[in-house]
């Protein structure tokens, strides 16, 4: 089942890249920014507690959905990019086993 779900990833991560080329930006933005997302992780050198939560914001699937939607309710393209960018990278951290951060193990 584990590989389904990482194929279901991979999967993700190549929709992210479909939808970013019906955007009109240059091909080379999007790996460009694929890995800004990792930056959350500063937190980290706070705390755990921070790090944790910080990787888990920006990593959300949620969140990045809302903004593509958002960019394309208000037509802004760079909202856009912003939550395709930000899904796909989620996707390819899911797919290679990067979970988002369990708070309860923080606190312990």
């Amino acid at each position: 089942m584990k590989t389904l779900v990482k194929l279901e990833e991979v999967a993700l991560v190549f929709l992210s890249i479909y939808l970013f080329f019906a955007l009109d930006y240059t091909w080379w933005l999007f790996p460009v920014f694929f890995f800004v997302p990792d930056l959350s992780m500063i937190g980290y050198l706070i705390n755990p507690k921070v790090g944790a939560s910080t990787y888990n914001f920006i990593h959300h699937k949620a969140l990045s959905i809302s903004l593509y939607l958002l960019g394309s309710l208000i037509q802004l393209p760079a909202l856009q990019l912003t939550g395709l960018v930000m899904f796909g990278h989620s996707s390819f951290d899911r797919a290679l086993g990067f979970e988002l951060q369990q708070m309860e193990k923080l606190t312990q």
